[in-house]
């Protein structure tokens, strides 16, 4: 049904609120299931020995989402994150209604059972889609269904975290919409919802369980920046790792394949690593309450768990195989995010980074671990999704540390921009910035990948041979409305141009009529453009050439058509202003 009201902001504002408690809602419900699985099966686990039965779970998990997924969703529900990026991008910010909740079954199998992956990916994806899904059911045009995707992507950050200023930011950061007046309002109307519903349902305690016992002063400041290169650099590290991961099981054509292989290199590590179990909450609480012998609960190390190098080595191993149990879950079929290995990376990289400082530095430095645990969780966010400011907001948000604002915002700029160094885009973007699909807060970037080839190439253009007479081409001109006349052979492949103004001297001269043919006054193009090339490359080339008309042909160069630039400023002031909020 097409609804119709006269004040638009009024409409947007009612959905956003519904969109965020509907998200909210879908949130708790994710959070109980994986709740729920985890402590069945985990039940008996052994806290001194080596628990035989982390060889199975994890690998019984990660078949029954594939499974799930392959025969009963049958569609791609993995990445969600850039799942939403791409539906917005190429998509019209439209996504099926089974979205809605297949991320949310899959996902809670997956972590119930072991597999080492975040659920904030899946509920970013369920929200996008009870927004996308909403707004569709109300005929919303483009731009408002766009706002309504990224209040169910905020609205589900703030019901999974409890952290409704994060989930603002997330949109703003990661799925890169912009904040202004018209889309402010809605936003923060559907996070605040989430966040609400979530602390109505689960109560009114934090996320992550922390007490700040040991006060920040200056003089830890240059350990806050040397940990913010550290996360920087690990950051770096992850996305990199997750990147080749992917690249290798994206190789493997044969699925049982891919599931075998990835459900050994998850069963082992979670075997040898117990914390990798799961989103690894327990051991993030854990760490940040001080507690290093509880992260050796369940392992074979667990008699280690009082030796110094031995905390150091463990925590450090956890830190670094988590990226490679988080793209084994993926890869073998499981549906997960990165958020939550993001943040666990962090964890374990600020806890052993100071608690390697006070063992071993000579200067008899006492670093708070808990502190700096907090600080690496914001590090290695910041730098792994390039958004610092929502990695400041929602370690702060889900712990309650805002005493530690200060360090929070040192150490989530300095990883991030030391990330940024060596790569310009988070993990999220990146598989869509390689193609060209990614929308960015440059409005004349995003505009182009909004434009599409097919929407601008005109074939009104009649094509000539290069065997046709100047008689012949005189005809075809009295006939057609265009200067421009492109040239083919017997298989419709481009061979040049002809163009008004160069045979406008002989035109009127019978004379020349049947003396000359097309191949002899034809000209070269400046350039050609192949069907598919992104718009953003299209306007370089009318750059680099100074054409005012380019031809398209496919890949084997046979003739489709042209584009002009008249076309596409028209077609851009038009998109400009179908995807503007305000």
């Amino acid at each position: 049904m097409k609804v119709t009201t006269s004040n638009p902001r009024t409409l947007t504002a009612a959905l956003a609120l519904i969109v965020g408690a509907a998200s909210g809602l879908a949130a708790v419900v994710l959070k109980w299931l994986i709740a729920t699985v985890s402590g069945f099966l985990t039940a008996h686990v052994k806290i001194a020995d080596a628990n035989w039965l982390y060889l199975v779970l994890p690998a019984v998990g990660i078949l029954i989402a594939g499974l799930y997924v392959r025969y009963v969703v049958r569609d791609n529900i993995y990445h969600g994150v850039t799942r939403v990026l791409y539906a917005i991008a190429l998509k019209q910010s439209r996504l099926k209604p089974k979205h809605t909740y297949a991320s949310l079954l899959s996902s809670a199998v997956t972590i119930g059972f072991g597999g080492s992956v975040g659920a904030e990916g899946p509920i970013v994806f369920t929200g996008a889609a009870i927004g996308s899904n909403l707004g569709q059911m109300f005929r919303l045009s483009p731009q408002l269904l766009m706002m309504l995707v990224g209040c169910g992507a905020a609205a589900g950050i703030a019901g999974i975290f409890k952290a409704p200023i994060a989930g603002v930011l997330f949109t703003v950061e990661v799925l890169m919409l912009d904040l202004t007046a018209g889309s402010a309002i809605p936003l923060i109307i559907a996070s605040v919802a989430g966040a609400t519903v979530s602390y109505i349902a689960t109560g009114y305690n934090v996320e992550f369980f922390f007490t700040q016992s040991e006060h920040f002063t200056a003089r830890g400041i240059p350990y806050v920046i040397t940990l913010g290169v550290v996360c920087g650099m690990m950051s770096l590290l992850f996305i990199k790792t997750l990147s080749m991961m992917e690249g290798m099981f994206g190789s493997i054509r044969r699925a049982w394949q891919r599931y075998l292989l990835g459900a050994v290199m998850l069963s082992v590590l979670i075997f040898l690593f117990p914390p990798l179990y799961g989103e690894g909450y327990t051991g993030i609480n854990s760490l940040l309450s001080g507690n290093t012998e509880a992260v050796f609960g369940g392992s074979m190390f667990y008699t280690y768990r009082h030796s110094t190098i031995a905390i150091v080595l463990f925590i450090t191993a956890l830190a670094m195989f988590k990226a490679f149990a988080t793209s084994a879950t993926n890869g073998g079929g499981g549906v997960g995010g990165t958020f939550a290995p993001s943040l666990y990376v962090g964890c374990m990289l600020g806890f052993a980074f100071a608690y390697a400082v006070n063992a071993y530095s000579p200067f008899g430095t006492e670093l708070s671990t808990k502190n700096f645990a907090l600080m690496g969780m914001a590090g290695v966010m910041a730098g792994v999704m390039h958004a610092p400011l929502m990695a400041i907001f929602l370690t702060a948000e889900m712990t309650g540390g805002y005493e530690l604002f200060l360090p929070l915002l040192i150490v989530s700029v300095t990883g991030y921009a030391t990330c940024r160094m060596f790569t310009p885009y988070g993990i999220y973007s990146a598989r869509l910035a390689q193609r060209g699909e990614l929308l960015t807060h440059q409005k004349d970037r995003s505009v182009l990948t909004l434009l599409k080839m097919d929407n601008v190439i005109e074939t009104d253009f009649t094509t000539v041979t290069p065997a046709m007479s100047l008689k012949d081409m005189v005809d075809v001109i009295s006939h057609s409305h265009r200067n421009l006349y492109p040239v083919i052979d017997n298989d419709g492949s481009l061979l040049g141009v002809v163009l008004l103004d160069d045979i406008r001297n002989i035109m009127f001269r019978p004379d020349l009529y049947r003396k000359m043919t097309v191949s002899r006054f034809m000209s070269t193009p400046p350039a050609r453009v192949v069907l598919g090339t992104s718009m953003d490359k299209v306007m370089n080339t009318f750059d680099s050439t100074g054409a005012w008309n380019l031809p398209v042909v496919d890949e084997r160069g046979h003739y489709v058509g042209f584009v002009s630039k008249s076309k596409i400023f028209m077609s851009y002031r038009q998109v400009l202003k179908h995807y503007s909020y305000d």
